[in-house]
Order: structure tokens, then sequence, then C-alpha cells
């Protein structure tokens, strides 16, 4: 017959046992928790790079003046903060040599998008978002490496959709200030292509819910109307409808991939 001190132990060693099975766990999934915040941050960046040249040659152009300058502050800070994070949560030291090549491109970009607008001004910040982008691209692929941590490609392919989004205007008001060389053009083509293709994979994964499957298609609506604006970028003069129709297209990605966050 069990007595009421045995049956207490056993409950006690049950607690004990399950406590000791959990905390590794718990462990881990904090571990993998704080590597895809990480990750993401990373992956933000890349679209902030974008952003802060559209900004800066949409500012200069006159174009949305006050809109692209509120804009253009908000996202030098926002971008400060998350390298800022990154860097304080990173200890690879091939990881952290690169975010100090990332921080000089910052520094300087912060600088030059005071400074007065010229197309060479304009070109310069242009360079400098294209190493900001390669450079937070591969921090965020040596942050998946390190921590052994494969991010959903969903994840990634949405977050990618906002910076798309981003670049597409970046290089649409590059052209019209001036900045008309083939690269340029080419750069322009490559983003809407990518943006089609890989809005077309989203549409057709099948775990999507019906949330995302929504804001997909109201991207779609949009995206079957503004893409034709995007590819005449050499007739140009729709610098307006661009600007918004992009930042209209990269916030409800960012919705998107938050979705796409939680049901990982």
């Amino acid at each position: 017959m069990t007595t009421r001190r045995q049956i207490k132990r056993k409950v006690g060693l049950a607690i004990v046992a399950i406590a000791i099975f959990s905390f590794p766990q718990s462990i881990v999934a904090e571990k993998q928790s704080n590597a895809l915040e990480l990750i993401n941050l990373a992956g933000e960046q890349r679209m902030l790079s974008q952003r802060i040249s559209k900004d800066y040659l949409y500012k200069g152009g006159e174009i949305a003046v006050s809109k692209a300058d509120r804009q253009l502050n908000k996202t030098l800070k926002e971008s400060l903060q998350a390298h800022n994070k990154l860097k304080e949560s990173i200890t690879d030291p091939k990881i952290l040599n690169l975010l100090g090549f990332v921080e000089m491109n910052n520094q300087d970009i912060v600088l030059k998008t005071k400074e007065s607008f010229t197309i060479d001004n304009a070109q310069y910040v242009l360079d400098l978002s294209e190493s900001m982008l390669e450079g937070n691209e591969f921090v965020m692929s040596s942050l998946k490496k390190s921590s052994g941590l494969d991010a959903s490609k969903l994840i990634d392919m949405s977050a990618r959709q906002a910076m798309l989004s981003q670049r597409i205007a970046k290089y649409y008001i590059a052209y019209q200030l001036g900045i008309k060389d083939k690269n340029t053009i080419n750069q322009m083509n490559k983003a809407v292509k990518l943006f089609a293709d890989s809005h077309k994979a989203l549409l057709a994964n099948q775990t999507n819910t019906p949330e995302i499957n929504g804001k997909l298609k109201k991207i779609d609506r949009l995206w079957g109307v503004v893409y034709k604006f995007y590819l005449d970028i050499e007739t140009g003069g729709l610098p307006l409808i661009v600007f918004n129709t992009t930042d209209d297209i990269t916030k409800k990605m960012d919705e998107v991939t938050a979705l796409y966050v939680k049901i990982k």
C-alpha cells in the first residue's frame, strides 16, 4: 500500500525530472530565438540601406520633400539602433570585423546625406547603399551559419521583398535625377523581376495562412498595375506614384514577414 509520504516523494521526483528535462530545452529555445532576432535585424538592415539612399534622392530632387526628410531621419536612427544591437550581441570576430566595415559605411552615409544635394553626392550615396546592402547580406548569412539556425526561406524571401520595393524606388528616382547609365536600368529591371518571381512563389506557398494570403493578394492587385510604371524608367514622369506605392508595398511585406515569423 502506497503511503501519502511515498506519493509526495514520487510527485516531487516527477517535478524535478520535468524541471531537469525542460531546463536545457528552454535554454536552446532562448538561444534560437535570440539568433533569429539577430538574423532578422540584419535582414531589416538590407531594406533600410535602400530606403536611406532613396529618401536622400527624393529630398534632393524636391519630390515628396517633407515625407522623404522625415523618413530619412527615422531610417537613419533605426539603422543605427539595429547596428548597435548587432554589434553588442555578436561575439564572432569575423562577423564583428565585417560589422566594423558596415559601420564605416553607415558613418559616411549619415554625413553625406546631410550635405547639399548634387549628382556626385547622389552617386556616392548610391554606392554606399550598395556596400551596406552587401555587407548586411553577408552578416545575415554568417549569422545563419554560425548559429546553425536555418531561418525560414519564406521569412527571408518576404523580408527581401520589402528591400526590393525600396530598391526599385531608389533606382527609379536616380535615373530621373540624371544618373542615366545602363547599370541604373539593369538594376531596376533585375529588382522588378526578382520581386515578381518571389511574389509568385509566396502566393503559391501551400502553408500560407488565410491572413497571409489576404495581404499577399492586396499586394498582387497593386503590383499588377504599378510594376509597369517601374519598368518604364526611361520615360519617367511618375516619381510620386513610385514613392508612395513602393512604401505601401514595403509596409505590407513587413506585415507578411511578421506573420511568417509567427508560424515558423
